[in-house]
């Protein structure tokens, strides 16, 4: 989520206060686990539902439950995209598909349960609305608290960076294990946790693809630990992966 770097050691107490304000964006206390949650394989994969791959046409060439003005938003050169289905405007919950395209055609690669922003989705993000920006974005950088599990991405790992503040409860200690950052106001090319913010800050930042607490966040999109490690390994800079995401109406709008 929103956080800023924390180097040294000479400065962790300083950088404290800077790290609550950036990471708690991603708290909620209004859990809706249950209304996502999927059946799995053992790699944590479960086939898309209807509902996740439907669209507006029968079109194979278009990103699926994708209206003209965001599929004309998708790189003509991208062969990968993160689908973030939101079930409604105001909702939390959603789905998250990852899409390869070959030979022309989009094929569903994964589908998993995730979370949204706790308020829903909005298309004019700002700092503390609770909703995650409806859009198609670049996915650049990872990192996390982990190590690397073999992305081609840069991948950031900082322990110190990464963790949660110690005040956090345990349902959000793992939340940043794993983290894509998402090109919203943000620099390309930068840690997922630089807080640069080149639009400035009351326009948000820190939006991040981060493993699931079971509820809303404040603007991340989440997912199960073995949904992020399958998209770290499988996202490949050559491919420019992006992610196209809102709630399912302003999708196929």
């Amino acid at each position: 989520m929103q956080q800023d770097s924390v180097r040294r050691t000479t400065v962790a107490a300083a950088a404290c206060g800077v790290l609550l304000l950036l990471l708690s964006a991603c708290v909620t206390t209004a859990p809706d686990a249950a209304r996502t949650r999927g059946a799995q394989d053992a790699r944590g994969r479960a086939a898309p539902t209807p509902a996740a791959s439907s669209a507006p046409t029968a079109d194979p060439t278009r990103v699926p439950g994708v209206g003209d003005r965001l599929n004309r938003r998708v790189p003509a050169g991208s062969r990968q995209v993160v689908a973030v289905y939101g079930e409604g405007r105001d909702s939390a919950a959603s789905r998250v598909v990852l899409y390869t395209r070959r030979g022309g055609r989009w094929h569903p690669e994964g589908s998993w349960p995730a979370h949204n922003g706790r308020h829903g989705w909005t298309t004019h993000h700002h700092e503390g609305d609770g909703r995650s920006p409806v859009g198609v974005f670049t996915l650049t950088d990872a990192g996390g608290v982990l190590a690397d599990p073999g992305t081609r991405l840069p991948y950031d790992r900082d322990e110190r960076a990464y963790a949660p503040p110690a005040g956090w409860d345990e349902a959000h200690r793992h939340d940043f294990d794993y983290v894509i950052a998402i090109d919203y106001n943000r620099l390309r090319g930068a840690p997922p946790s630089d807080a640069t913010r080149p639009w400035g800050a009351a326009r948000g930042g820190g939006i991040w693809l981060h493993m699931d607490h079971g509820s809303g966040t404040s603007a991340c999109v989440s997912v199960s630990k073995d949904a992020m490690r399958l998209l770290l390994r499988t996202l490949d800079p050559a491919h420019d992966p992006v992610v196209v995401m809102g709630d399912r109406a302003t999708l196929r709008a």
